[in-house]
């Protein structure tokens, strides 16, 4: 009679990279952190909003090979908590609700194609594809079952986050809820500059006041001495007159 064997079925292995790039080049990498983080900022005060960039999501269990790994995904209904990759089991079955995608000069229509079957297959709901050497958007909203393009994606309002996107020249600009763009690292840390140049100056002008007070109670104070000393001179003066009158 065989013996059982009692050795654990090897476990199924969910990579989380490929090896390769993030970016090909730094235009598209400006991009893609700029949109991340400014989703990230975004949805800073809604713990159950989840954004992840270059990170692998995996559909369903027991299929590693299923996957893809969008430059950026939201997933609302889910914590901000660090992930290897994005098990849609182990996440309550939610699938990310948006993604985007950010061109580089070596994408070809073959992989967009299959990256947009993917998600439609798979229950995005918003997907989104800017081609920064182009300079061309364009968007998708799931509707009967199926992502339907946008017809006009300048001024288009996102149904899920409420971003607005702009392209002006060519260049793709994201706006906040508040109506704020997103910033480049670059463009805070300018922005930041300027606001601590501002408070600087501000900080020199009040001191400047400052100064110009106490030399003005400095000043009234001498004037309000010399009147004093006037005065005694004055008294002194009436003294003596009237010290001579007596005499005389």
């Amino acid at each position: 009679m065989p013996i059982p064997s009692l050795r654990a079925p090897n476990p199924i292995i969910y990579p989380d990279c490929d090896g390769e790039p993030i970016a090909e080049n730094t235009l598209q990498f400006e991009y893609i952190v700029t949109i991340k983080e400014g989703l990230d900022w975004e949805f800073r005060d809604e713990d159950d909003v989840f954004v992840a960039g270059d990170l692998f999501w995996y559909p369903q269990e027991g299929h590693p090979e299923i996957r893809t790994a969008p430059d950026t995904l939201v997933v609302f209904g889910r914590p901000k908590e660090h992930r290897l990759s994005y098990r849609q089991w182990e996440e309550g079955d939610i699938a990310p609700q948006v993604t985007f995608e950010v061109l580089s000069p070596s994408n070809r229509a073959g992989a967009l194609s299959i990256k947009f079957n993917f998600y439609e297959r798979y229950g995005v709901a918003e997907y989104y594809i800017f081609d920064p050497d182009h300079g061309t958007l364009e968007g998708w909203l799931r509707a009967d079952g199926r992502l339907q393009q946008i017809a006009d994606m300048n001024g288009w309002v996102s149904p899920r986050m409420g971003v607005r996107f702009e392209l002006v020249n060519g260049e793709l600009q994201l706006f906040g809820r508040d109506g704020k763009p997103f910033l480049s690292y670059a463009q805070l840390a300018a922005q930041r500059d300027r606001a601590e140049q501002g408070l600087e100056e501000e900080r020199r002008r009040a001191e400047r006041e400052r100064q110009g007070r106490e030399q003005a109670q400095q000043r009234a104070e001498q004037e309000r001495l010399r009147a004093e000393q006037e005065r005694l001179r004055a008294e002194q003066l009436a003294a003596r007159l009237r010290a001579l009158g007596e005499e005389v």
